[in-house]
């Protein structure tokens, strides 16, 4: 199971920092490469620029509940957000993660070893 993980390009969690603007106010953000694929897509999938994204969330986020304290972790749990909302996305990221790495899909039903299934009440 970890081997999906384990073998996976080391770029995507190299860390990049990027210099943007933020509504008018210059400043760097560092995440890792698989991060950032993520926030461009997600400002693709919105019609704006990475850059223009991240400045209506910040100020969104600054609307509702003030400065936050960590805005960096914010873009992370946004991308899981992101990842979330594509529902049964979960079996196909795994399907997807073990096709880049050349470990055939794991057939319907299977569980890990050791894995119980719970029984739905």
């Amino acid at each position: 199971m970890c081997e999906i993980y384990a073998r996976q390009d080391p770029r995507r969690y190299q860390p990049v920092t990027r210099k943007l603007r933020l509504n008018g106010q210059s400043t760097s953000i560092r995440l890792e490469q698989a991060f950032w694929d993520i926030i461009d897509r997600i400002a693709q999938d919105e019609g704006c620029s990475t850059p223009g994204f991240l400045s209506t969330l910040q100020s969104e986020v600054l609307e509702l509940d003030g400065e936050p304290v960590n805005f960096t972790s914010l873009l992370r749990c946004a991308c899981l957000v992101q990842l979330e909302m594509q529902g049964s996305g979960a079996r196909r990221m795994r399907d997807a993660a073990r096709q880049v790495v050349g470990i055939p899909p794991a057939p319907r039903g299977a569980t890990l070893p050791g894995a119980m299934e719970i029984p739905a009440s």
